[in-house]
C-alpha cells in the first residue's frame, strides 16, 4: 500500500504478439474487433495490482468493477491481483502475465507500469489499440467534456501506435511536515524550491528538533527509476540516449545529480533509510521532508491526524534550471487475442478512463485525475481539490512533465536495477559516484542489445 507505483519482476520469455488485423486506419474498419451485441455474453479478467493492495485501493476497484456490471450487464469482469509472493504487489505484474502467457491463459486486460512500455509490447504481446478499434475511437476516448492532460495522453505510445490507456500515476511532491518546520524556526509557507534550501532546511531540522530532516525515494532499487529520472532530468541529464542505444547515466549531469542526493547523507541532512521505513518515519510525524509520489498523500493526511500538519509543494530545482517532473504508474493493456474478449476488454477501458471512473479514483484514493477539467468548479472533484490542494501542484507539474522512460530489451530489468543499486551504493553507502556508476553502465551496455 506504501509504496510508489513502479514496477516490476525479472523478465526473460521471448513471447511476441500481434494486434487483430493489423489495421492501418480507420478505412479498414472490416479488421477490428467487431461490437457486442446486447445479448452476447462475455467474461473477462482484469489482472490490476491495486486488487493486491489493502484498504482504498482494492475497495475503490471492487466497487469499480461492480459499476462497470451495471452499465455493461453483458459483460462479467473477474478481477485478480498478480500472482507472486512480493511484498509489493506491483512488482509480480509482469512476472505473473509472463506466467500466464506461457500456460496459454493471460490476462484479458492488464495494469502494467510505464517502465515496462517497451516490453509489454515487444515480449509480452500488447495489442495496439489503433489496430483493435481505430486511431479515430482511441483518440476519441482521451477528449470528452474533460479531456486527458496532453502529456498524459500520450505515455503509453511506442512507435506511433497506442498501446496502453495511462490509467493511474503520480508526479514527485516534496511533502512537508509544517510542524517541524516551526520548531527548527523554518517557515512552512516558504518552503524549499532548490535542492540547496532542501539540505539547508534538513539540517536545520535535524539540529534543532533532532528528527530526521528530509528524505528523497528515488535512491533504492524499490523505489526503481521513475524518480530518479526526474531528478537526473532536472540537472540536464537523461538516464538513456534518446535512441536507447546507450546509458547515461554515468555522465557528468547524471553523476551531478546523484552526488547532490549522496551530499544529502553525507551532510546529514537525509537519514540513511529504506523506502518503507522513510515513509513510516515520515507519516509518524518524525520526518520533516519526503520526496514521493503524490499517491501516498492520502496516507501522510492519516499520520498527521495524530497532531502534526502536513504541507507540500513542487519538486526541487537545481540552481538555474528548470525542473522536469517525470510520471510513475501505469496503462491499460489489452492482451487477449479473442476479438469478442477485445471489444469487452476495451469497453472496460472506456469505462475505468470515464469521468465517473476517475472521480472515484482521485477520490478514494489519491491519484492525480487523468481528466484534470474535473477539479475545476463545479465539477465532481472540484470539493475534493479544494480539501486536497497538493492536487493542484501534481497538475501544474504535468505541464513540464517528461515521462518515465522504459529501457528496451528482454533484459530490461536487470539494466535498470543494476543502475539502482549502484545508485544506492552511492547515495546510502557512499560509494565513489563516477566510478560507481561508470562501472554499472559498462556492465549494464551489453545486456541492451542481448535480448534483441
Amino acid at each position: 500500500m506504501k509504496r510508489t507505483l513502479a514496477l516490476v519482476s525479472t523478465a526473460a520469455l521471448l513471447l511476441a504478439g500481434c494486434g487483430v488485423g493489423g489495421a492501418a486506419s480507420d478505412s479498414a474498419a472490416t479488421s477490428f474487433a467487431p461490437g457486442l451485441t446486447p445479448d452476447q455474453k462475455v467474461s473477462i479478467t482484469l489482472e490490476s495490482y491495486n486488487f493486491g493492495q489493502a484498504g482504498a485501493w482494492s475497495d475503490t476497484f471492487t466497487e469499480l468493477l461492480g459499476e462497470f456490471r451495471k452499465q455493461h450487464p453483458n459483460i462479467t469482469v473477474t478481477g485478480q491481483k498478480p500472482q507472486g509472493s512480493s511484498s509489493n504487489p506491483a512488482s509480480d505484474s509482469v512476472s505473473s502475465v509472463q506466467a500466464q502467457l506461457a500456460t496459454g491463459n493471460p490476462p484479458d486486460v492488464a495494469q502494467l507500469g510505464f517502465s515496462d512500455l517497451d516490453f509489454a509490447v515487444n515480449q509480452l504481446g500488447a495489442k495496439p489499440l489503433d489496430d483493435l478499434v481505430g486511431r479515430d475511437a482511441v483518440q476519441a476516448n482521451f477528449g470528452g467534456a474533460h479531456p486527458f492532460a496532453p502529456k498524459a495522453a500520450t505515455l503509453g505510445d511506442l512507435n506511433g501506435k497506442t498501446y496502453g490507456v495511462p490509467f493511474v500515476f503520480s508526479t514527485p511532491v516534496l511533502f512537508i511536515n509544517a510542524t517541524l518546520f516551526k520548531q527548527a524556526g523554518l517557515d512552512p509557507a516558504k518552503p524549499p524550491t532548490t535542492w540547496d534550501e532542501v539540505k539547508a532546511a534538513g539540517l536545520a531540522i535535524a539540529q534543532k528538533t533532532g528528527k530526521d530532516g528530509a528524505y528523497v525515494d528515488c535512491v533504492t532499487q524499490s523505489a526503481k527509476d521513475w524518480c530518479l529520472q526526474s531528478v537526473v532530468r532536472s540537472n540536464g541529464g537523461h538516464v538513456i540516449s534518446d535512441d536507447k542505444k546507450t546509458l547515461t547515466y554515468a555522465d557528468a549531469p547524471a553523476v551531478g545529480a546523484i552526488s547532490m542526493l549522496q551530499d544529502l547523507v553525507t551532510s546529514g541532512a537525509s537519514p540513511k533509510l529504506t523506502q518503507q521505513q522513510a515513509v513510516e518515519t515520515f507519516g509518524r510525524g518524525d520526518m520533516g521532508m519526503i520526496l514521493e509520489s503524490s499517491a501516498l498523500q492520502g496516507t501522510f493526511a492519516k499520520g498527521a491526524k495524530a497532531g502534526w500538519e502536513l504541507q507540500g509543494t513542487g519538486t526541487p530545482a537545481f540552481a538555474g534550471k528548470p525542473v522536469v517532473p517525470t510520471n510513475s504508474g501505469a496503462a491499460l493493456f489489452v492482451l487477449s487475442k479473442d476479438p469478442a474478449k477485445q471489444r469487452a476488454a476495451w469497453e472496460l477501458i472506456q469505462f475505468l478512463t470515464s469521468d465517473q471512473a476517475y472521480t472515484m479514483i482521485s477520490s478514494k484514493i489519491g491519484y492525480i485525475p487523468l481528466r484534470t477539467g474535473l477539479v475545476d468548479p463545479p465539477n465532481s472533484l472540484a470539493a475534493w481539490a479544494a480539501k486536497n490542494p497538493l492536487v493542484k501542484t501534481n497538475i501544474a507539474q504535468l505541464n513540464a512533465m517528461e515521462p518515465w522512460v522504459s529501457f528496451p530489451g528482454t533484459d530490461y530489468l536487470q539494466v535498470r536495477d543494476g543502475m539502482m543499486k549502484a545508485v544506492e551504493n552511492v547515495v546510502l553507502q557512499g560509494a565513489p559516484a563516477q566510478a560507481t556508476l561508470t562501472t554499472a553502465a559498462q556492465q549494464g551496455a551489453p545486456l541492451l542489445t542481448a535480448g534483441g
